[in-house]
């Protein structure tokens, strides 16, 4: 089953404009999370689905495929779409381009919940939380499951309400999703073919477009080492700054 990588990738984001380019560790951001994507064993290529001809410049000097695509998509999904339609693929993992803390081992499993669930359309992955603070950053995505490991809902917001704790209760009930996917190539035409939806427009998570149309996605549980979960702004830039260049130190 032939399975890709593609990470979509936009200039201009809203909370950190050009993160994708910043380079404070050497290396551009995505480049990071392209080189994490290659050391997947499933994924037969890697490419990049830019908006943008800085991206695509960038991609090139390190050595990346990258398709242009156009740069008025809705979201990173639609951007894919474009870039991979007369792409002779059956899965493709969508890797969010600040990621770059990505493990390579999730990529695989995340690409085998679809081998081996052949009737499910899509999935991703969440992992558990450190404390609550990270529970009520709306710049970390939440999600719950059914008994199925099917999702239920994704929010920005602490769920599920603790009524007795008054908001957040146990640490432990919580799932912190990670920004990655899984599409089957025709499920991925066919849910970019259709409108935003509006909690996917109220919350700014493309993932709900799925469930608001009554498609299944399929959540695996991966364990939590640290998990940066995206980088949406330069605060959080700075700190994986901080931890790349600690645990590279040595390698000079």
């Amino acid at each position: 089953m032939k399975v890709i990588v593609c990470i979509p990738a936009r200039y201009g984001s809203t909370r950190f404009a050009g993160k994708v380019l910043a380079k404070d560790t050497g290396k551009f951001l995505i480049q990071h999370v392209w080189e994490q994507a290659c050391s997947a064993k499933l994924p037969e290529k890697v490419i990049i689905a830019a908006d943008d001809k800085r991206i695509a410049d960038a991609a090139k000097s390190f050595g990346a495929d990258c398709i242009l695509t156009s740069p008025k998509h809705a979201s990173g999904t639609d951007r894919i779409a474009e870039a991979v339609k007369n792409i002779d693929v059956e899965i493709i993992v969508n890797l969010q381009a600040d990621e770059p803390e990505i493990d390579p081992q999730n990529i695989d499993y995340l690409a085998n919940l679809l081998i081996k669930n052949k009737d499910c359309p899509m999935a991703t992955l969440a992992t558990g939380f450190q404390n609550a603070e990270q529970i009520a950053d709306p710049n970390i995505v939440k999600v719950i499951v059914d008994c199925n490991n099917k999702a239920i809902y994704f929010s920005r917001s602490p769920i599920p309400y603790d009524r007795e704790k008054g908001g957040i209760g146990d640490v432990k009930q919580y799932l912190r999703h990670v920004g990655i996917y899984a599409y089957r190539k025709v499920f991925l035409l066919k849910i970019t073919a259709l409108r935003q939806t509006p909690l996917e427009k109220i919350e700014k998570l493309e993932q709900l477009r799925a469930i608001e149309n009554g498609f299944d996605i399929l959540v695996g549980k991966v364990k939590s080492r640290f998990i940066g979960n995206g980088i949406d702004t330069p605060q959080q830039y700075a700190k994986f700054v901080r931890r790349y260049k600690i645990s590279h130190r040595g390698n000079k």
